[in-house]
């Protein structure tokens, strides 16, 4: 069995490339937390590299940015390589199934907000009601 779930944040904005067959992938790396701190440098991290692909991709690559939190599940995936100086090299990357995102939307988030504005509007002219009257 072959399962990964991370908890962690963003290091950077997440890439988002096309194949040559036109599929989405995007890629971001992860920081997460050790549970314990080492006593020179305080608190440890690890940092992994997560790829997404297709729609799911895209909508991390929309909605995630440095410094986000999310849950990433999925699966280990090996691989090699040859690098310019003959050298093999090896990575290990967490190919995602699924990720949430964690945390609130940040305060600066305005404009770019995912509600309608008239959604904002209408919630802030809603009257509010007296509990005595509902029927249940």
């Amino acid at each position: 069995m072959n399962k990964v779930m991370l908890i962690g944040n963003l290091t950077k904005d997440p890439e988002l490339t096309t194949t040559n067959s036109g599929v989405s992938v995007c890629r971001f790396s992860l920081a997460v937390q050790r549970r314990f701190s080492n006593s020179e440098n305080g608190p440890q991290a690890d940092f992994f590299n997560i790829v997404v692909w297709r729609g799911l991709g895209e909508n991390c690559h929309k909605f995630l940015k440095k410094g986000s939190k999310c849950c990433v599940m999925g699966r280990l995936q090996n691989s090699s390589y040859e690098a310019s100086d003959g050298s093999k090299r090896y990575a290990t990357d967490i190919i995602a199934d699924d990720v949430e995102f964690l945390g609130t939307k940040p305060a600066d988030a305005g404009e770019n907000s995912s509600a309608p504005k008239s959604f904002a509007k209408e919630t802030a002219e809603l009257e509010p009601i007296d509990d005595d009257s509902l029927p249940f």
